[in-house]
């Protein structure tokens, strides 16, 4: 007899091979054929709850990278877990199209705007038309980018996103700027601002980033202007000696906008004696630093004349080192001992702790570098020169003069813009800025901080350390491609106008239909009933963090699926001083509160090495060609197992362990899909008290992983999810459970009812997994549930977490534990004798037992079942006297013996019996698989 068709083999159309880059792409297509996310927003729109995750817009220039992948996902990670919790959850994607990055792009192609490009005879582009090519320019990135986006396989609404260059928009924004300054927010001011040259424009903290830079570090020599009346406040009297203060500092380049030095009042100050170079000198210098000073200056007989406190030394006058007039000493809290000489040199026009100090003693603010980092013709000794350069010259001319007492590079680290990776200088312009006290919104935004919760915890003491210590908010800037401030000023006294407010909400009416332009024609003032005689309007445009900053007002107030406050924010862990602070800022000063209920932060991707990603470190892990070879699923899987809280390291070798987990976890569905082909949940499904203790076993697992499961994915921790899912698939089911039940599952009739209880098991366990899956295996996830038997939705998103998964007794679940505790300590010895050659399957192997306590109770139990969950032919409790080691589990003793079968094998199950032959019409087969083949089946009462 043929016994093959007897066994129950799996059948299924889930390939064991995935093929994810060939088959994701097609599955895409059908997904926006039939408008899944539109169909999912539809069929759940009756639900009673929205959990609205806020995206935080990508910038609209060039292709998105790893970092961008990784954003994506987990904000899909969310989106679908809040689905499969019961609620509505839309989620709308955005992009920030303003800005700099898109401007220089521009630049490159057709010139600056007012400016020869190439040849002579071309006038140059106009405004308009530059803002143009900045808006097709951005149209072209959010395309090719948004591709790329829907490929990772997330849910979201990619024909209808929000875009910071529509008209609509840009007329919200006025609008909220209309508010802010209803509410007492806004003021103009002259403050010192980071500032790039190569932009020609403020820069916001945000876009800051610090890198080393060596610097020339100098001691300059500010003598004193009265040197008796320096000399007499330490008891010295005048003698030959040049006397004065010395300072330290890093920038020679701000020395020619010096106004002050500045000392601290409490620390003592010497006089010190000393020669330096031949010449007799008397320098004021911190008494804790005095060595340090004369070492670096190669100062000789040094002797200490006299002791003060920086108090004593208010209000005397000093020289400046190379211009013309005289300098004040002041007091500042901000001067300490850490570095230099205790006396810091003070230009108001380009430091912001000089500012303030310079502030409180009426000093004037000097600015004599423009946009372009050049100073004006008028500065001695380097005017017209570039700011950098200049730094060379100001050193020569204070080494001839003799009041540079030492001069030596200084690596240190110093800010940079981050678009062009080039330093930036402190320059006090005149500026629009949201004030953070002038109002109370510093105080207010520290309260909001109270109330969110943030993900990781210390989310909250970074925002607000940066929100206690951070200055106005400087939000004009000096460019062509933005939103206009939208202000008139006045002609003569530079005030706003003082009805800004309504103003601005007629010309967002205006940008509404018209765009931006409408604001730099000719015209402008009499469209918008202003006095154009006595009002100007002004050419700034807004900081580009304002636009992405009102997101909520723009977006979350304006489309009717979305709300305000977000559920969650989540972004990288830049954005505590971006676009997190900035939304929180606006949101205050608007409404009072945060725009969020939680934040969610993301750490960065490195290398093994833990470097940052570069292409000139050839260390880059681009998404696209992951997807292109590996799949989306496993980029995906990738992000889960990864512990976003910190620095997530990707490499091709870690990708591919990703890959071989998501082959297990593959398996184990295609596994379940094949021993239910031939199942009908409706007509063959088993009570849970019905079934085998093993498959209530196996359930129960289920059940109790899933209140990890779900609980991982309502607290963001999705490794949790990957790392439980995993084991699950692993070791619950492929070295157990799945192990196990093959006999039954195969050998048994199709209609058993030990076969249909196991098949019951798999079916429900197959029904919590593959929703355990997709919010991380989008694809994979599909896939299966197209092939599960039983009516359902079209999509697993339409379903919510499996409550199918009953609950154990304890008593039964402590013996099925200590069952498998046996198993475990009986595989490793079955190995051996494979290693050794001994057998070739565990089935070709016996096994005895000696237990003691309830352990002896539970393997008696089972009877002629242990077999079949040891995996061996035969299986049999008694005394074990050959036993190498014995093994404790749950307080009972247990030891092993275990030695190759004896008996015949059975050609149709493959267990070594006694019996096999023993009926005469099937002499190659065991008598249970006779009862089976020929009966009404054996009976199974365990597993």
């Amino acid at each position: 007899m043929d016994y093959k068709n007897t066994i129950n083999l799996p059948q299924t159309n889930f390939p064991m091979k995935a093929s994810l880059a060939q088959r994701e792409p097609q599955m895409l297509a059908d997904w926006y054929a039939r408008d899944l996310y539109g169909h999912i927003q539809r069929e759940t729109a009756d639900r009673p709850e929205r959990f609205i995750l806020h995206d935080g817009p990508p910038y609209a220039n060039g292709d998105i990278h790893i970092g961008h992948a990784l954003n994506k996902i987990l904000k899909d990670f969310i989106v679908r877990s809040a689905l499969l919790a019961g609620y509505r959850s839309p989620y709308v994607p955005g992009w920030d199209c303003h800005g700099l990055p898109i401007e220089l792009q521009v630049e490159k192609k057709i010139g600056k705007v007012g400016r020869k490009h190439a040849p002579d005879s071309d006038p140059g582009v106009d405004a308009r038309t530059f803002r143009q090519k900045c808006r097709e320019f951005a149209d072209r990135q959010i395309d090719r980018q948004r591709e790329d986006f829907k490929r990772l396989g997330g849910l979201a609404d990619w024909s209808n996103p929000y875009l910071t260059r529509d008209f609509r928009y840009e007329a919200d924004m006025l609008r909220a700027l209309a508010v802010i300054i209803e509410r007492g927010h806004l003021k103009r001011g002259v403050k010192p601002v980071h500032w790039c040259f190569d932009c020609g424009s403020a820069l916001a903290e945000a876009e800051i980033e610090y890198a080393d830079k060596t610097s020339t570090a100098v001691d300059v020599l500010f003598e004193a202007a009265d040197p008796a009346a320096l000399a007499a406040k330490f008891g010295a009297g005048p003698d030959e000696a040049t006397v004065g203060v010395v300072i330290w500092t890093t920038t020679p380049w701000t020395i020619p906008a010096n106004q002050a030095v500045a000392l601290n009042a409490e620390l003592d100050y010497d006089l010190v004696a000393a020669t330096h170079e031949g010449r007799a000198l008397a320098l004021v210098v911190a008494s804790e630093l005095r060595d340090a000073v004369a070492g670096r200056c190669g100062l000789e007989d040094v002797r200490v004349l006299g002791t003060v406190k920086g108090a004593e030394l208010e209000h005397l006058r000093l020289k400046h080192p190379f211009n013309d007039y005289d300098v004040p000493v002041i007091l500042g809290g901000h001067v300490t001992t850490e570095t230099g000489t205790g006396a810091v040199h003070t230009a108001p026009g380009h430091g912001q702790e000089d500012f303030e100090v310079g502030r409180q003693y009426g000093l004037e603010v000097v600015n004599p570098i423009d946009s372009k980092g050049v100073f004006v013709p008028e500065t001695p000794g380097v005017g017209g020169q570039f700011v950098w350069k200049a730094n060379e010259r100001l050193v020569e001319i204070m080494r001839e003069n003799g009041t540079l007492l030492a001069a030596e590079p200084f690596e240190h680290s110093y800010p940079h813009c981050w678009r062009h990776k080039t330093p930036t200088a402190f320059r006090t312009t005149p500026q629009w800025f949201i004030s953070m006290d002038q109002a109370g919104l510093r105080r207010d935004a520290l309260a909001a901080i109270d109330k969110v919760r943030w993900v990781p915890e210390w989310g909250k003491a970074r925002i607000r350390g940066m929100v206690e210590n951070r200055p106005d908010w400087c939000i004009s800037r000096q460019r062509t491609w933005g939103v206009p401030l939208g202000l008139f000023v006045d002609r003569e006294t530079q005030e706003p106008h003082p009805d800004s407010a309504a103003i601005l909400g007629r010309l967002a009416k205006l940008v509404e239909t018209e765009g931006i332009d409408v604001w730099y024609e000719d015209d402008i003032a009499g469209k918008l009933g202003v006095d154009g005689e006595r009002y100007e309007p002004i050419p700034d445009i807004l900081d580009v963090w304002f636009d992405s900053g009102v997101t909520h007002y723009c977006v979350l107030d304006r489309r009717d699926e979305l709300e305000r406050p977000a559920d969650i924010y989540l972004e990288g862990s830049d954005q505590h001083r971006g676009w997190f602070q900035s939304s929180l800022l606006t949101s205050v000063a608007m409404h009072g509160d945060a725009p969020y209920r939680q934040v969610l932060t993301h750490g960065f991707t490195v290398d093994p090495e833990g470097r940052k990603m570069s292409k000139s470190q050839g260390n880059v892990i681009a998404p696209q060609q992951v997807m292109k070879t590996l799949g989306a699923d496993v980029l995906r899987l990738w992000v889960a197992a990864a512990d976003y809280r910190q620095e997530m390291t990707v490499s091709d070798e870690i990708l591919k362990r990703v890959s071989d987990a998501y082959r297990r976890i593959r398996n184990t569905a295609r596994f379940l899909l094949g021993n239910l082909h031939d199942f009908d949940p409706d007509a063959h499904s088993t009570d849970f008290d019905d079934m085998l203790p093993l498959d209530r076993y196996a359930v129960d697992l289920a059940r109790r992983l899933q209140a990890e499961v779900t609980d991982a994915y309502a607290n963001y921790r999705y490794w949790q999810v990957y790392q439980r899912v995993h084991h699950f698939c692993s070791i619950d089911m492929g070295a157990f459970y799945l192990d196990i039940i093959k006999d039954r599952l195969y050998t048994l009739p199709a209609d058993h009812p030990a076969r249909r209880s196991a098949q019951t098991a798999m079916f429900r366990i197959l029904e919590a997994l593959v929703r355990w899956l997709a919010p991380v295996c989008s694809f994979t996830a599909e896939e299966i549930w197209a092939e599960m038997p039983g009516e359902r939705p079209d999509t697993v998103m339409l379903a919510t977490w499996y409550e199918g998964l009953d609950d154990l007794d304890d008593e039964t679940r402590a013996r099925m534990q200590r069952i498998r505790a046996v198993r475990d300590v009986v595989g490793p010895r079955l190995e051996a004798l494979r290693r050794d050659k001994a057998i070739g399957s565990s089935l070709a192997a016996e096994v005895t037992l000696d237990a003691d306590g309830r352990l002896a109770e539970d393997l008696a139990a089972l009877g002629d079942e242990l077999r079949f969950v040891l995996l061996t032919s035969e299986a049999r409790l008694g005394p074990v006297e050959d036993a190498v080691e014995a093994a404790e589990i749950d307080d009972c003793r247990l030891r092993v013996a275990v030695q190759p079968a004896s008996n015949e094998k059975c050609i149709r199950c493959w267990h070594h019996r006694s019996d096999v032959g023993s009926d005469p019409d099937h002499p190659e087969i065991c008598a249970r698989c006779v009862t089976n083949v020929a009966g009404d089946g054996e009976q199974r009462r365990w597993g």
